[in-house]
Parts: structure tokens; sequence; C-alpha cells
């Protein structure tokens, strides 16, 4: 469990941030980059950088063989592996222990148990966790039919292995049922390579609500507030907040502790998050626990204080958690909006290019996490996420006009960006309100 050098398995803004918390722990870096990465400007301030294969993900940053080899032949005693590519694959974590490699996250008998939302679905309810009514798929069509009636419809069809929202598909009908059905089944075919599905109770437009969790060798299980994800498109994130707001208090603790039981009750270590749907009477329900550290856990670092990497690598190295629930305070309100290299007027559609910076956003209580740099190329190998800009504030108020002066000071030329889009939401009546749900793009910005 003592290693002295971290492989980074990843790239862009979060390649960057392990690298930054390398430096601060002491530890050397060892980026892996593709070649389609080859001028990324964090690769100087690694220790080392290696180049693991062409472009697509599939031949470099997916390719377990090419990461443990750069791994071994540069000495790196663990793997860090960011969000998304390898971060949830419990065969990598497996391969990573067979090499004696420190794998940078949560045990592969936990990301076994998470990546089968069935399976997850029924520990986290034992130990007393609400979730919706919901079961397997059945395999033949009379059998399907009759489990969504008893369910109740509008059900959600979902991905057991998913996530994302790739193999969801929302059913309000019988008559549609059988076709998404199908249509799911082959879409989690193609994203995860198993097509197993699973019915769920679906809420009409709940929010989204999530709690970040750390948690350590010795046992210890603490969180770090919620965050309010429920502007989305396409089930994924636009903008996360925290805290939620106009939350009740008695609700907002249950969350949390309901978050607490269910880290437990998996034997959870590292950093993840806990998912719930929150419905118009207050009730919540466990939907998943994400084993890895997500895109959004930086604005949960804007109210806290904490930087959740360097305890992530700290964790990994079996140290105890640096803090105890009664040392985290949390101060003021965060908001963060993801910048996308997407044309929202074209469905989101995503944009390539040569970027170039005419405006960057800055200032008090302004943070904007990203591997842009003038010149870049914005290529269709990755995903679209190019930064996340966030904005903190004494008041959620304060916070909202910080992050509306930074949306309007970031100016790139050359691609499509989803920055328009959010401009408008955050000055949108409902928005600034807090009368937030999943539905909230949907209702207010239909086109």
């Amino acid at each position: 469990m003592t290693f002295d050098s971290v492989l980074i398995a990843n790239r862009g803004e979060i390649a960057l941030r392990v690298i930054e918390a390398c430096r601060e722990l002491g530890l050397k870096s060892i980026v892996a980059y593709s070649e389609a990465d080859a001028a990324m400007p964090y690769l100087s301030l690694a220790d080392r950088a290696i180049c693991i294969g062409p472009p697509e993900p599939a031949k470099s940053y997916l390719n377990i063989a090419a990461m443990i080899s750069a791994a071994e032949l540069n000495g790196a005693g663990a793997i860090h592996p960011g969000y998304g590519f390898l971060s949830e694959n419990p065969h990598f974590v497996e391969v990573c222990e067979d090499h004696a490699l420190t794998f940078i996250g949560p045990p592969r008998r936990v990301m076994e148990l998470l990546g089968d939302k069935v399976a997850a679905r029924g520990a986290v309810a034992e130990a007393g966790v609400p979730v919706l009514p919901g079961m397997p798929m059945p395999e033949d069509a009379e059998t399907l039919m009759e489990a969504a009636e008893s369910i109740g419809y509008p059900v959600l069809i979902k991905s057991v292995y998913g996530g994302g929202g790739r193999g969801m598909r929302w059913v309000t009908t019988p008559d549609e049922l059988l076709s998404k059905a199908s249509a799911a089944a082959e879409e989690a075919r193609g994203a995860t390579g198993n097509s197993a599905l699973y019915l769920e109770k679906a809420l009409v437009d709940p929010r989204h609500i999530e709690v970040q969790i750390m948690a350590d060798g010795q046992g210890n299980v603490i969180h770090l507030g919620e965050r309010e994800c429920s502007i989305q498109r396409r089930h994924q994130k636009l903008i996360e907040e925290t805290p939620a707001p106009n939350l009740p208090r008695e609700t907002r603790t249950a969350i949390w502790d309901a978050a607490l039981c269910a880290s437990r009750a998996v034997g959870y270590r590292n950093a993840g998050t806990v998912e719930f749907v929150v419905s118009a009477d207050g009730g919540f329900y466990f939907i998943e626990m994400n084993a890895r550290i997500q895109v959004e856990h930086s604005v949960s670092e804007m109210v806290c204080g904490l930087n959740l990497i360097k305890e992530q690598i700290r964790v990994a190295h079996g140290e105890p958690l640096s803090h105890t629930q009664d040392d985290v305070l949390f101060r003021g309100h965060a908001i963060e909006c993801r910048i996308n290299a997407e044309d929202p007027a074209a469905n989101f559609m995503p944009s390539c290019g040569v970027v170039g910076i005419e405006q960057w956003p800055g200032g008090h209580g302004i943070r904007f996490d990203t591997a842009l740099y003038q010149g870049m190329l914005v290529q269709p190998y990755y995903d679209s996420l190019i930064g996340k800009l966030m904005a903190w504030g004494e008041t959620r108020e304060e916070a909202i006009v910080r992050m509306g002066t930074s949306l309007q000071r970031l100016q790139l030329s050359g691609i499509k960006t989803t920055t328009p889009l959010l401009s408008d939401i955050l000055q949108h009546p409902a928005f600034v309100a807090g009368q937030i749900t999943t539905g909230f793009l949907p209702e207010h910005f239909p086109s």
C-alpha cells in the first residue's frame, strides 16, 4: 500500500488536478497520454509523461495492458483513474492488484457490487435506505408487461451496469414498453457490453440530489454535504450547486444519514457519491452509488475547503481521513457550470475545432478547472466536457451573480459551447427562485 509515485490514467482537467495533488503530497506523477493529447501543457508539469497509444480511447485511455505497462516501466506504485474511462472497471482494479499496483479508488468487490444496480439496491434497502419499487427485467414479454403494471406507470427502464443515462428509457404506457425495452437493451449492450436491464418506478419531475462521501480503511465515513444536480439534458448534468436550494432541513439531514448508511452497508472506501431522487412531497429514494470521484466533486470542495483528490490519494496510501464529521464546516454557496463543446441549438451536437481564447473568467470566488489552451484542437474522440466553471458566494444570490458575470467573461472562438444556454438558465426566474427539477430544461427551454 506504500507508494511514492502515481500513474495518472486519464486526461484533461482531472489529470491536471491529480498532478497538482501529487506535487503537494511530495509524490511523483507519471501521466499517460494519447497521441491526440501530445500537445497538452499539463504534460510538462508531471515528472514524466508517456504516450500509450492512438487517439481512439479503446487503444489508449481504455487500454488496460497499455496502462499497466506504462505504470511498471516507469516505476509507478499506484494508479489514479480520474473519472470516466477505467475509473469504474472492476477488471482494471483486479489487474492492478495482480501487478501490486495500488488502485486509488474503492475496492474491487465494492465496485462489482455497485456496478450491479440491482444488487446495490438490495444491499442498501436491507440497511434501511429507501428505494423505489423495482425489479430485474423479466425475459418474456408477458411477464414484463405484468411487472410494469405491478410497479405502476410511468416506469423507467435502466441498464443494470450502465450510467450517464445510457440504456435508460422513460415508459408511460404499455404500448411503448416492449419497443423501448428493446432499444434500451441495445444501447446498454453498446455502452457496457451487457444488455441486462431492470425496471424502476419513475417519479414525474423529481429533484436529483447526491451526497459526496469519503471513507478510509479504518472504518471512518463522512459526508461533505449534498449537491443539487437536477439541471440536466438527456440525463446528464449541466449545472450543480451546493447546498441544494429550498430543501427542508430535516430532509437534508435525513439524506445525509441515508448516504452514510448506504456507504457503510457496502463497505465503501475512498471517494464516492450516493445519488437520490426527491419527490414533490419530500420523499427521497436511493437510485445508485458512483464508485469514483465525480466531475462535480469540485463544487463541494468550494464550500467545505477539502481537496478531495489529495484525500483520495492519502486514503489509498493507508492513512485515516484528515477530518472527522464534526471538523467539516460548510461555508457559503457554490455553483458549477459544465462547459461542454456542444451546440445547444443543434440538439447539443458536439463541436470540434481550434479554440481561440478571447476572454477568461476570474475574480473573487471564481474557479475554472480546465485544460484548455490557446490554439487547442478540440477533437471528436473524447467527452465534450472542456471545463468546469465554479462560483462561490456568501449566499446563493451572490453566487448566481458571480457565475453570470463569469459566463459573460468566458469568451471562446472556433467552437460552439453550452455557455449561452447556461447564462439563460441562470437568469431564468424559476432557477433564481430555486424551483428546480429534472424537468427544468424541457419545461422552460423546450427548443
